[in-house]
Parts: structure tokens; sequence; C-alpha cells
């Protein structure tokens, strides 16, 4: 076949087909032309999925009457006129491909009318062709109704699914805009159906509950980028982070609830995204993803977004800031909402506890009355010396016991730091002004696996593996971070035999075993020398531990700082951490229970499961009929 030109007509199906991709893709840039125009309410319509209309309508500014038509040619804008504003976009469409596109490959009526003119036009295109023309009145704005979408383009109309799935992608891309222009009011009826409406109040909260429901959105933590000289909210720098994210009991299998915005455009982006997962580190189960609404605001010169066809995707000119700031705003959310993550509940337990509120007034009837087993808030000072009196001496909290403690506080596999290494602890204390657990009274050992403890407010079950992997973990992490890690150095040097595959990752992640403790060096053929352990390791099998550590190397691809986390988080939940079924002494449940309290993240183990279960003295007192 000889070359040739491509006639108008299939040249435009080829370029619509870029950007319109379904019909979403349709109600997503006549979303963003409404928006640009600054339309306050924008009404959303389709029938049949799409496929039979769209209508899409506006209070905007409108287009005037002479520029109706010209609206429809490709590459006609109003958004920016030379090569140089494409480095500095500020709009969400820019390319003039929009109209064109829709007008291509379906039919399209336009009625608008500008604000400054008495009356509007009505415009008819049928395949990229002007049809008809007339004036019309209107209220100012523009209403944009596409019917017959992919008529024309039999290939591209049977990729198509069903009408519910594809309402359900427009529902989709019309929630998104609702989140990211909160301001703005949006309606989505589908079918006849009112299927969403925001009310435009400017709270993104607002619009958080009508997307997911007012479930979800309560497990939502604001994050805000906060300075942390100054303790105010950052305005001025380059990149600002903002948003809602799910408190870590709140998780889904897959990664499609983290949503994701800069300057307001919706955009895609694996690296991102995973700097939001990342942000969870050791608080979610394996295979399990967090929920977030994530803003990055940054300079427009510092974001690319013409380099995909409908705008999905951007480039960042530091893409390392942009994961950086993401991955700190999230994390510091995370931990400074800690009091406020809520636990598991037993089954019909309600009113978990949030956190400790300074302002609460103490009960005057805390521990008294009828019942006699209504606790007061657990931040009542009866409550502590209650507490204090029921423990007597051994109430004192020890989060490292020094080396001549007794045999019982280092029973659950602590082992006490050399004089030369005193582990730092101001890391592992929460914030004195926010606790983020109550202050809990060990009852027993229920199954030789989990801790029953009494707060203020009820009954908590402690499982008493996750919450020592939780300790360790972080001891460990704050001494790795202080360069003050225990190490126990070996009477013998000890030889481990690798086999060749395990040899060569030792020898790419000797600085990786060096910084967990692992004194170890080439010693022929596929043998190493090991020198010294952790000092945790102390009473393990070394020769055991190192194999699991090194196999672990192996499969090491990508965890939030590295093969040195995902190290410490395997060496502590298959190795150190006491088990389910070893039976504890008083002593030393109370120890561990103690130093769980002093955690930074003591609700979940580093895995992400829950350290402990609640159930509410109300709860127990609706069982026992007293209410």
């Amino acid at each position: 076949m000889p070359i040739h030109i491509l006639s108008p007509e299939v040249a435009n199906q080829i370029a619509a087909g870029e950007v319109v991709e379904r019909p979403a893709s349709a109600v997503k840039e006549l979303i963003e032309n409404s928006l640009d125009a600054d339309g306050r309410d924008i009404r959303v319509e389709i029938r049949d999925g799409g496929r039979r209309l769209i209508r899409v309508q506006d209070d905007g500014c409108g287009i005037p009457a002479s520029e109706a038509a010209l609206a429809f040619q490709r590459h006609a804008t109003s958004k920016i006129r030379t090569a140089e504003d494409l480095s500095r976009i500020t709009t969400l469409g820019f390319r003039g491909e929009a109209l064109a596109s829709i007008a291509a490959v379906s039919q399209v009526t336009l009625l608008t009318r500008a604000r400054d003119d008495e009356i509007g036009v009505l415009l008819r295109m049928a395949e990229g062709r002007e049809i008809s023309r007339e004036p019309a009145g209107g209220p100012a704005g523009a209403v944009v109704t596409v019917e017959h979408l992919f008529a024309n383009t039999p290939a591209r109309l049977k990729f198509l699914k069903q009408p519910a799935t594809e309402a359900g992608h427009v529902q989709q891309m019309v929630t998104r805009y609702a989140l990211a222009f909160p301001e703005r009011r949006f309606s989505l009826v589908a079918d006849g159906r009112l299927i969403f409406q925001s009310n435009g109040s400017g709270k993104l909260y607002d619009v958080l509950v009508k997307v997911y429901g007012l479930d979800m959105a309560r497990q939502m933590l604001e994050v805000e980028h906060i300075d942390q000289s100054t303790n105010l909210p950052i305005y001025q720098s380059a990149i600002r982070v903002t948003g809602y994210v799910g408190s870590p009991s709140l998780h889904r299998g897959n990664r499609g609830y983290i949503t994701l915005f800069v300057n307001r455009r919706w955009f895609q982006d694996t690296s991102v995204a995973f700097s939001v997962i990342q942000a969870y580190h050791t608080m979610l189960p394996t295979g399990r993803y967090p929920a977030a609404v994530v803003f990055i605001e940054i300079d427009p010169a510092d974001v690319d977004v013409n380099v995909h066809p409908t705008k999905a995707e951007v480039r960042f000119r530091d893409n390392h800031a942009v994961f950086s700031a993401v991955q700190k705003a999230v994390r510091r959310t995370l931990i400074e909402h800690g009091g406020a993550a809520m636990m598991p509940a037993a089954a019909g337990a309600e009113g978990l506890p949030a956190g400790p509120d300074p302002a609460a007034a103490p009960s005057p009837s805390a521990w008294g009355g009828e019942s006699g087993l209504r606790p007061t808030r657990f931040d009542d000072a009866s409550w502590a010396q209650r507490r204090d009196a029921l423990l007597g001496a051994g109430s004192q909290r020890r989060l490292f016991p020094s080396p001549d403690a007794d045999a019982a506080g280092w029973a659950v596999g602590l082992q006490p730091p050399t004089s030369n290494l005193q582990p730092p602890t101001s890391s592992l204390q929460p914030p004195a002004s926010k606790p983020l657990l109550p202050l809990l009274r060990v009852v027993g050992q229920l199954g030789a696996t989990y801790i029953v403890a009494e707060g203020p407010d009820g009954m908590y079950l402690v499982d008493q593996h996750a919450a020592h992997e939780r300790i360790l973990y972080e001891q460990m992490t704050s001494q790795r971070l202080s360069h003050a890690l225990a190490i126990q150095p070996l009477l013998e040097p000890m030889v481990l035999d690798l086999s060749p595959e395990q040899a060569a990752v030792v020898a790419e992640g000797l600085d990786t075993l060096n910084e967990l403790g692992v004194a170890i060096e080439p010693f022929g053929g596929g043998s190493y020398l090991v020198r010294s352990v952790p000092a945790i390791l102390s009473r393990d099998d070394p020769a055991s531990a190192l194999t699991e550590i090194v196999d672990g190397l192996a499969q090491q691809t990508d965890v939030i700082e590295g093969a040195v986390e995902a190290m410490l988080t395997t060496l502590i939940c298959k190795r150190a951490a006491i088990k389910g079924g070893q039976v504890l002494s008083q002593a030393e449940m109370h120890e561990l229970v103690r130093q769980l309290e002093a955690c930074r993240a003591p609700r979940t183990c580093p895995h992400g499961r829950p350290t402990m279960i609640y159930l509410s003295a109300d709860e127990l007192a609706r069982q026992f009929g007293r209410t």
C-alpha cells in the first residue's frame, strides 16, 4: 500500500481516541472546562452509562457566541498562548483538544451564554462538523450534551463495559473533582436518579462523608504539613501536603483507595502512592493498603502535566522531594494521631477510646454508685492513684531495666544494655501531653497468649507476642538510629556455610548486616566468619537466625527504609519476641504492658496486626443487664 495522507476525519478520530477512551473520559474533559470557566454549580447527567447521553451543565463564564464554533476546532484554547506557558500551567485544560475530540466521535450540542451577553447560542456538531447554529436564551454558563458516543467508531464502542460499569467510572470521576474542589457543588444523575451530590461548603470532610460514608470518614485523620520549628502550617514552602488519611485500622485489599492530587489535579503515580503506603510501615497487615486523599501543592513550574494524552500522569522536577514530603507528612499525622487511631473492638463494643482528654473533669462518682464497675475516664487522677495502689511499688515504668534488674524483669526476652551502650529512651516515649494508651492494670493471662488488663474505660486483651514485637522493634530502631545497638560478641567465631545464592546476598549486604550488629567477614568459598550478633539474639540459635536474615535479604525489594527495617521486623517477629502459649508471671506481664504504653505506635505490631482489642465498661454493663 502506498504512503498517503489520512483524511481529516480519520485523523481526528485517531486523535480523539487518545483523549476520549470511555464515557468517563468525556465527563472528565467537560468537568475540567467547567471548572476552568469558574463554574460553581456543576451538574452531570448520564444515560446508559454515558453511551446514550452525557450532559454537563455549569454556571461559569460561558463562551461568547462569536467563539462558540471556534471552540470545537482542534488546538483552540483560551488558556495558553505561547510555548513558555506550557512550563507553568495553572488551569486543568490547556491543549484545546477536548471539545474537538468529543465532537469527532459523537453528536454534540452546545448551549452557552457569556455573562456579558444578552443572548446565547445553540450549536450542534456531528462527527466534527457543524450542523446548525442559532441564537438561544439561557442562563450564563454552558450546557454540553454528548449523544451516541462512539457511534461512528464501532471498534471503540465494542470495548466498552456494561452500562453499570461505565456509570461507576463516571461516578468515580465526578467524586474525584468534588474532593479536589469542595467549594464547588457537584451533582451526578444517572438514568434519572440522583447518584451523588456535594454541598459546596468548602469543607473537604463534608465531601469525604458524601463519597465514602460517615463511618469511613470518621476514621480519616487530617493531614497538615507542619513546620516543626514553629508548629505552624507551612504555606510558603516548596511542597505542601494536606488531605486526609485513614487510621491504621482502616485498610483495604488494593491501592484503589489512594487518591492523589497535585495543584488540585487528579493524577496517577506509583511512586507517590508508594510513599503513602510506606508511611504506614509496620502499621498495616501484610497485603493491606491504606485509604488516603492526599493533596500536593507545588509551584506549577516544578511539575509537568503535559506528559500524557489524558493528563492522568505528571512529571515532577524533583520526584524525590515530593516522595519525601508526602511520606513524612502522612507518617507524622499517623504518629501524632496515634491516640485517635481506633483499635479493634470486641463484638458489640462501641465508643472506642481515642486518647485522653486533658480537659475532662474527674467524675465525683468514680468507681462508685450502684454498679461499682463503671470506671472514670482514663485521664482521671483517681484512676492512676487506684491503679498504683493496687500495683504497689511495681507500678514504676521501666523502659530499659538496669543491668542489675531481677531475673523476672528480663524473662520477656529483653537483654540488659552494656555499661558503655545505654540505649536512649526518649524516642520511645510518646509526647507527655498526648499519651497514646490509657494506663492499664494487668489482671491476668488468658490461654497463655493474651494478657487481660483493666483500664479506666473498660477491658483490654493484649496479644503478648504482637505487643512484644512492637516493643522490641521500637527499642532496636531507637538504638540503631543512635548508633547504640547492643551487640553480643561471640566467645568463639562461628563459621557460617552458605549456598552460592546466599553467599552472593551476604557479599552485597555486608553493610546492612553490620548495621544490624552482625560482624561477618568472608572466610573462603561460600563460608563466612561471624564474630558478633545482636544482643537480642544471644539466647537464640545464631546460625539459624542469621540464615533467616540472609534469606530475608534475598527477598528484600521495597521497604520504607530499606533492608535494615525489613530485617529488624523479621528478626523481631520470628526470633526475639515471646510466643503465644508462653506462660508469663505477673511481673513479666506488668513489665510488658508498661513498655507497650511507652511505645510511639503501641496499637499495632511491626506487621500492622493489632496488639490489643477493647471492650468498653458500658458494653460489659449491657451484657450483664446492669443498664
